[in-house]
């Protein structure tokens, strides 16, 4: 089952919240407003209706004569009322139907089992109680659509100071340890987004100095291999031929070159490399690139384009990835020149899920299953280089229904615009129409 998340800002959320609230207690304020002043206007009515009863029955009484339509024994007076009369006493009665003012009707007994009554509506009264329903009504909606502008303003203002703090967060995951998220969300009003901030600075440059320090380690194990390697080198070279001097120098070469990368790692996690610029015919470059690396590796060269980039750092990056065809693909390897796109294809089973997931991680090689040699730096360092020259290197597995066959696909996209000597790209200047 494929269930959907719906996506809202908070400002809306906030804003919604608020409008509830408020019709909320509108609604509350009003059914009360509105139940009191109904009680008290049907309270007022009972009480002019008893004040007109004693001055009929006082006429009545002195000269016989009936006024404000009052009746003796209205045929229409209601049960209820006729029996609290009974018992010698006034009484009031509230008939209401609903759908006019209520009709308030008094009555006292005359003696003889004679009832005096008098019954009148008060629309007037209750007109005044509809306007003060309507004004209730107004007054909820200017409360609603109060508390909505009020949640946007509240909700936009901390929403935008999270939108800052979630854009600071990317470029320090992008590597910009430059960034202080606390920098980008201040004002002059703190709140728990500053908390928030703070300690996601404090968590930042904690874990930055426990990168730093581990990479000043690795730099200085590296570093200090360099001198006993070569030596076991020089040494290796002074052994007899034989079979196992071939071994004993080729693993002695092997760990060379482990260290070599190992330092040059450590240099690309500093951010300490700058490329040095040249511009380069793609085409013609990895041409003659490749047929230095592997004769046995086919080139295609399916649009050329002249860029600027560091012919040291592109062959590497080229380099990196045809060796890492070879040893854990399967032939042919071709090699595609598209415009500043650069594809380098082998035939093999493809990258593993963990590196198309993940991306290429020291020491894991790009076999599934680790059959062939190398130590896994290879496309670490090709990524490193890669991020130098302003370029994006992304890795693929073909699509055998598409493309008719399997294999790993490593694409190097070079940037339109080459970068600085800090590494970031230059600011271009269009003329003015």
């Amino acid at each position: 089952m494929v269930r959907l998340a719906l996506r809202t800002g908070l400002r809306w959320k906030l804003s919604a919240a608020i409008a509830l609230v408020g019709a909320l207690v509108a609604i509350a304020l009003s059914i009360v407003v509105h139940n009191a002043a109904r009680v008290s206007m049907l309270d007022n009515s009972r009480d002019v209706q008893v004040d007109r009863l004693d001055i009929v029955q006082r006429m009545f009484e002195s000269t016989g004569r009936l006024q404000f339509g009052a009746k003796i024994d209205d045929p229409a007076l209601p049960p209820e009322l006729r029996k609290e009369v009974t018992g010698y006493k006034r009484a009031t009665y509230l008939q209401d139907t609903g759908d006019t003012a209520p009709e308030v009707w008094a009555a006292a007994p005359l003696g003889n089992d004679r009832v005096l009554s008098i019954h009148n509506r008060f629309p007037d009264r209750f007109a005044v109680l509809d306007d003060l329903d309507q004004a209730l009504l107004i007054g909820s909606v200017a409360v609603v659509v109060g508390g909505c502008a009020l949640g946007v303003l509240v909700g936009g203002r901390l929403s935008k100071r999270l939108r800052k703090a979630a854009a600071a967060a990317g470029k320090l995951a992008d590597g910009d340890t430059s960034v202080r998220i606390r920098d980008e969300v201040g004002g002059r009003i703190r709140d728990e987004t500053d908390d928030l901030a703070w300690a996601v600075d404090a968590m930042s440059d904690a874990l930055q100095k426990r990168i730093e320090a581990e990479r000043r380690v690795t730099a200085d194990i590296a570093h200090e291999l360099r001198t006993p390697v070569t030596g076991l080198l020089t040494a290796a070279e002074l052994l007899p031929p034989g079979r196992p001097t071939e071994l004993v120098r080729d693993r002695a070469q092997a760990l060379r070159t482990l260290v070599e990368d190992v330092l040059e790692v450590a240099r690309l996690d500093g951010h300490a490399e700058r490329a040095e610029l040249q511009d380069v015919a793609l085409g013609e470059f990895v041409r003659r690139r490749v047929r230095s690396l592997n004769t046995d590796v086919g080139v295609e060269i399916v649009r050329d384009a002249e860029v600027t980039t560091d012919p040291r750092r592109l062959e590497r990056i080229l380099g990196n990835l045809i060796a890492n065809a070879t040893r854990h693909g399967k032939p042919p390897i071709e090699v595609t020149v598209e415009g500043r796109v650069l594809r380098v294809r082998d035939h093999g089973t493809g990258f593993p899920e963990a590196l198309l997931r993940e991306g290429p991680s020291r020491f894991r090689t790009g076999s599934s299953d680790r059959a062939g040699r190398g130590h896994g730096l290879g496309l670490t360092i090709a990524a490193g280089q890669a991020r130098v020259l302003g370029a994006r290197l992304t890795f693929r597995n073909a699509d055998e229904a598409a493309e008719g066959s399997t294999g790993a696909v490593s694409v190097l996209w070079l940037p339109e615009n080459a970068p600085t000597a800090t590494g970031s790209f230059p600011v271009i200047h269009l003329p003015d129409r």
